[in-house]
Order: C-alpha cells, then structure tokens, then sequence
C-alpha cells in the first residue's frame, strides 16, 4: 500500500497534466460536434453546452443540408482524390528512393542523399509563387493534378528520408540470400522489402494523407474552381454568422475523416516513426 502511494505521489501531477493537455484538445472538438447538432435557430442564441442539459435540442438536420449541398460534396470529393492519390505516389516513389539510397550502389549516392536532407528545411511558402508561374505556362494551374504533383514534391524529401533510414536497418544477410537465390532487384523490393517495411509505410501514408487532407495555403495558391473542404469551409467564414449551421458539421466532417484513418493505423504509424528514426 505504501509503495502504491508513493507511485501514486510521483506519477500524480504528470497523470493530472495530461489529463488536463487531453481536456484541452478534445472539449473543442467535443463542442463543435454539438454545435454541429445545433439548429440554426439555435446556435445564435445558446451555446453548445446547451446540448448537454437539453438533449431534445440535438438535431441531424444540418448534416443533411451539409449532404444537400453540392458545393461541399464537391469540394469533399477534390480533398479525396488529392490526398488519396498523392499519398499512393509519394509511397511509391519514396520506397524506390528509399530501397536505392539503402541497398543500392551509384555513384554519388551519398551526396545525393545529403541533398535530399537538406530539401527538408526548405520552406514550402518559398515555391508558392515560382510554381504559380509554372502551373499557369503547363495548364496544371487549378487542377487536382497540379496539387497532387506539388503535395508529392515537399512530401518526397522527409519519405525518402524515413523509407532509407527503415530499410538501411533490415539485415543484409537476408537480401544477400535472396540475391544468391538469383532474385532481382525488383523481386527483392516487392516481394521482400515492402511487406518488411509495413510500418514504415503506413506511416508515411499516414502522415501525408492528414498533412494533404488539412491543407489550406497549398490548395488556395493553385485551386480556383477546384476547391478542397478546407477551402470550402474557408470561403463560408466570410458570412460567419449565416452560415455556422453548414460551417459547423463540414469542419467536424473534415476533422473525423482523418482523425479515424489515424486512430485505424496509428500503431503502424508509432512502428514506422521510430523505427525511421533510430535505424
């Protein structure tokens, strides 16, 4: 019992810390949720804790309207292609690099590499405009592709950087086996190195997808007509006050999507970022 206490007295005020830390982040999620329950009549005269003592208050009608309404699910079906799909290139891409900068001898491969760790201080806002000018000379200006390709650039230096340093960390006994049982390069990667670099993998898909999925700056610099929910919901903060009941259930939309593909995924992700980070 003495020992119990004392644990208890040492653990104490870091356990009320976080407890506190966890509160801090989860009451606004928690009150936006019941915002979004809120009738419209509604949310301009009480607040969300309003919900807690009168449960009768909750309605889903403005998920409906938020599903009625063609502008959001548009915008929602953009965010999905462009983080879906450069969060596949990037993967792809990053492992190739990843496998060659590891296992794969070329020359300059080294100072290659230091140059690919250097990409990562870059600031993404120094390219905003360099870019701008690019896209609008190619045609990929307000495309879904020219976000997609610009995603996978500024993603690329931090996975080649997390996929080399997982697969410099498998034993090389086991690649020399494969290549004496004459496998190719490109056997050993598919067959061998991706199902061993699972958790490396899910953790970079897991970290580009939400970085794409909460992109704001990114998507207004090249997006005109193509517009993700993040500037979407943007765009009705200009009318504020009408618009809280749409601006409510779209910003907890956008927060849940994400918030459970990490919950699905995060032991993968815990896995790959320490493992990128110590091998």
């Amino acid at each position: 019992m003495a020992a119990r206490i004392g644990q208890l007295a040492r653990h104490g005020p870091l356990n009320i810390l976080l407890i506190v830390l966890a509160a801090m982040w989860l009451v606004p999620t928690f009150g936006l949720l019941l915002t979004s329950l809120l009738p419209a009549s509604e949310i301009t005269t009480t607040g969300w804790w309003k919900v807690v003592s009168q449960p009768s208050l909750a309605t889903f009608d403005n998920y409906s309207a938020l599903f009625d309404n063609r502008d959001i699910m548009s915008a929602l079906w953009t965010t999905v292609q462009i983080a879906v799909f450069n969060t596949l290139l990037l993967v792809i891409v990053a492992s190739l690099a990843g496998y060659a900068f590891a296992w794969l001898s070329f020359p300059g491969r080294d100072w290659l590499f230091v140059v690919v760790i250097g990409l990562l201080v870059v600031p993404l806002q120094v390219a905003l405009i360099p870019i701008f000018s690019l896209y609008n000379d190619t045609g990929l200006f307000d495309t879904v592709q020219g976000l997609v390709l610009f995603h996978v650039a500024f993603g690329l230096p931090f996975g080649i950087f997390l996929m080399r340093n997982f697969f410099a960390g498998i034993p090389r006994d086991i690649l020399e086996s494969a290549r004496i049982d004459g496998a190719s390069e490109l056997k050993i990667f598919v067959r061998l190195i991706l199902p061993l670099g699972l958790p490396a993998i899910a953790s970079l898909a897991i970290f580009q997808f939400l970085w794409t999925w909460n992109d704001l700056i990114v998507a207004l610099t090249f997006g005109r007509d193509t517009q993700p929910l993040t500037v979407a919901i943007f765009t009705q903060t200009r009318q504020f006050g009408s618009n809280i009941d749409l601006i409510a259930p779209a910003s907890f939309l956008s927060l849940a999507i994400p918030l459970v593909v990490f919950l699905a995924f995060q032991r993968y992700f815990v896995q790959g970022m320490l493992a990128g980070s110590v091998k």
